[in-house]
């Protein structure tokens, strides 16, 4: 193994304190790394690591070499990276953090004719419905389904809005009735989307009207699966994204009420690190997707 490529496995051993765990974010086999440090070991002529039954940890003289190659290793990465993309190659890894209510109904699709077209690039997905702070947890971009951005130190990009519907199953409206006005929600259950159990504020409006409840009931979750799956069994009333239900409004599961009434308008938007230069391969990814979801399958 050559020099540089000794170096790259140096360096993965150091960041995981294990041979083992840098073995798997090499795809190597142990034994390999084990012969690759001891023989970069053996043409500095120093010891490096000390190994323990528990990790593996830098000897001084392995903390001055890590702390001279670590910066070498990034700048010939960054150069490869540089020229690929020069020559309009898209490649590497893409850390994307998404909902879960669209990575699992949108995404796929989306992931699949995006690996067709870019085979060289990488996606690795992340879903989670609670607030992931992009830059602290080194993501490449976030997509996510909110209100207006109050992340200022992000860049943003809107894609498209996302309209939300009232909710119910037709044997809970039958058995307590349809809502006319939204003053009629006093009288009904709803479930609430939250992440801190709090009730959730439905403010509805209607040309220049302007009501406000606040969804009370025996449910809330920071999942729009979870309580359509919830309003489907007869739960209450939830207010959504169509996306999420759309399936279950035209097979008649669900039922929308108060349709002339609607809520604060709530966007698909991109967000990302404060880049200087947007890289090819985060471009290339948000423009396909962007083109997805506003051609190919609206939300």
């Amino acid at each position: 193994m050559g020099e540089l490529e000794s170096i790259r496995v140096f360096l993965a051993v150091v960041d995981q304190q294990s041979f083992a765990g840098a073995a798997r974010q090499l795809g190597l086999t142990p034994p390999s790394v084990t012969r690759t440090i001891a023989a970069l070991e053996d043409r500095l002529g120093v010891q490096l690591l000390v190994r323990t039954t528990r990790q593996v940890s830098l000897t001084s003289a392995g903390a001055v070499y890590a702390a001279r190659v670590a910066p070498l290793a990034e700048g010939l990465a960054e150069a490869a990276q540089e020229t690929r993309e020069a020559q309009g190659i898209t490649s590497g890894l893409i850390r994307v953090s998404a909902p879960v209510s669209l990575g699992v109904q949108v995404l796929p699709a989306v992931l699949s004719q995006f690996a067709t077209l870019y085979p060289q690039t990488h996606v690795a997905l992340s879903l989670s419905d609670s607030f992931v702070d992009i830059v602290e947890e080194d993501y490449d971009l976030a997509i996510r389904i909110s209100g207006p951005p109050e992340d200022k130190s992000t860049i943003w990009r809107k894609i498209s809005p996302v309209p939300r519907v009232l909710v119910a199953a037709p044997d809970y409206l039958t058995a307590r009735g349809v809502p006319e006005d939204p003053g009629d929600l006093a009288a009904h259950i709803c479930l609430a989307y939250r992440s801190d159990a709090r009730d959730e504020v439905w403010d509805l409006s209607k040309g220049a009207s302007r009501r406000s409840h606040r969804a009370t009931g025996r449910f809330s979750a920071n999942n729009g699966d979870v309580l359509a799956r919830l309003a489907v069994n007869g739960e209450g009333i939830a207010l959504l994204p169509r996306f999420i239900v759309a399936d279950d409004l035209a097979d008649g599961r669900l039922a929308e009420i108060l349709p002339d009434w609607t809520a604060p308008e709530i966007w698909l938007t991109l967000y990302y690190p404060p880049y200087e230069r947007l890289p090819l391969k985060v471009a290339t990814f948000s423009d396909f997707f962007e083109t997805y979801v506003t051609e190919t399958q609206p939300l």
